[in-house]
């Protein structure tokens, strides 16, 4: 054999070769795309994105630590790009209000509520005024009728506590939207910006998640002085987790029980843990499920928020 025969046959090895790795790497086992090694979180942004970027950058370190995977922290702009990356499967993992959570679940066939911190089960809003408004703290909830003609803020179009919840009540007892000065109310888009804008005089009401109410009134970040509660509502259950489904066969076997447990599993005895439930205004997470959230979309039904 001359050669040139032998590099003939030599090149033509070389080339069968690679042909055959390459068809083993497109029909074997699917290579890990490296989107997908990622666990990726996120949440509805209805505090101020420092504190947001703090909680959840600090809650994907611990996530991370406990399941052995990367977990990355996205910042969505708005209550309706949570639900939407959720549903597209740009985000695995999100804490959603009560409202936002149903809507998710009911664009992503197969999603679950994994866990909701201990404050959840019983959650409040409060109705906060203006000392120049007037208004006193109602005995009683036939008193939100003096809410007609006023200049009233909501949170997010979408909050289930700066929102749902306390249109809800107002219904309940006379209220309608259209009752409210200028025909309707205001969003200021979380609950923290409501806070601010009553506080100032630019709204003389004020409806939000009682939590950061008080965690905002702890801070010093609010002037009781010029801005009080007038009426708390009665209790319903809010935040929880929510998961895609299919984590199992991207990050393995009982992957998506073990993220529940982790959730459930953090504690104010370490030092991350510590950080997180303070940051989260909770002692602790408990479970929860789809089930728990059958009220939250019948009022979301009632009030042309689900359909």
């Amino acid at each position: 054999m001359s050669v040139r025969e032998r590099w003939v046959v030599v090149a033509t090895g070389l080339i069968a070769g690679l042909s055959i790795t390459a068809t083993m790497t497109s029909c074997g086992a699917p290579q890990k795309d490296t989107r997908q090694a990622v666990l990726q979180i996120g949440a509805i942004p209805d505090q101020n994105p420092e504190k947001l970027n703090r909680l959840y950058g600090t809650l994907s370190e611990e996530l991370s630590d406990k399941l052995d995977v990367p977990v990355r922290y996205a910042p969505v702009s708005n209550y309706a790009a949570a639900v939407s990356a959720f549903r597209t499967g740009s985000l695995d993992l999100v804490w959603f209000g009560g409202l936002t959570g149903v809507q998710a679940r009911l664009q992503t066939p197969g999603a679950r509520v994994l866990a909701q911190r201990d404050i959840d089960a019983e959650f409040t809003s409060v109705f906060i005024a203006n000392g120049a408004s007037g208004l006193r703290p109602f005995t009683s909830a036939d008193q939100l009728v003096e809410l007609k003609g006023r200049r009233l803020a909501f949170g997010s179009e979408s909050s289930t506590s700066g929102r749902l919840m306390p249109q809800y009540f107002m219904g309940k007892n006379g209220v309608k939207p259209e009752d409210l000065a200028g025909g309707g109310p205001g969003f200021s888009g979380s609950h923290d910006a409501t806070i601010a804008l009553v506080q100032s005089g630019a709204y003389e009401v004020g409806a939000l998640n009682e939590q950061v109410w008080r965690s905002n009134v702890s801070d010093g970040r609010v002037d009781t002085d010029k801005v009080s509660v007038i009426w708390r509502t009665p209790p319903y259950v809010d935040y929880h987790w929510v998961v895609r489904p299919g984590l199992d066969d991207r990050f393995g076997d009982g992957f998506t029980d073990n993220l529940q447990s982790a959730l459930l599993e953090l504690s104010a005895q370490t030092e991350n843990g510590s950080a997180i439930l303070e940051l989260f205004g909770a002692e602790r997470f408990i479970p929860a499920q789809n089930e728990d959230y059958v009220m939250i979309e019948t009022v979301g039904r009632q009030l042309g928020k689900i359909r």
